[in-house]
């Protein structure tokens, strides 16, 4: 899944990609309505104002703990809702 930067455009690795078996989807224009990832990261975000990760070590500490705040079906929601899941 690419979005609209320049670098994801680019022919060679478009090419390069292809010839490695890989499928690219291109994303819409920016709308944070749209964006799974931004559905996601308001959870996170929360989390570190939450627990108040002020120093570099606890925010690795707590950025290595993101991946427990979400449920596979959680994931699975933000890609339904922005609409890039069909029925």
């Amino acid at each position: 899944m690419l979005d609209n930067q320049a670098t994801h455009r680019n022919a060679d690795a478009v090419r390069a990609l292809r010839e490695h078996g890989c499928w690219l989807l291109c994303m819409p224009a920016y709308s944070p309505d749209l964006e799974p990832i931004e559905q996601a990261f308001s959870k996170p975000k929360a989390q570190l104002r939450r627990i108040g990760a002020r120093t570099f070590s606890d925010m690795f500490t707590a950025i290595g703990a993101v991946c427990e705040l979400y449920a596979p079906q959680e994931c699975w929601s933000y890609f339904t809702t922005a609409g890039y899941v069909s029925d």
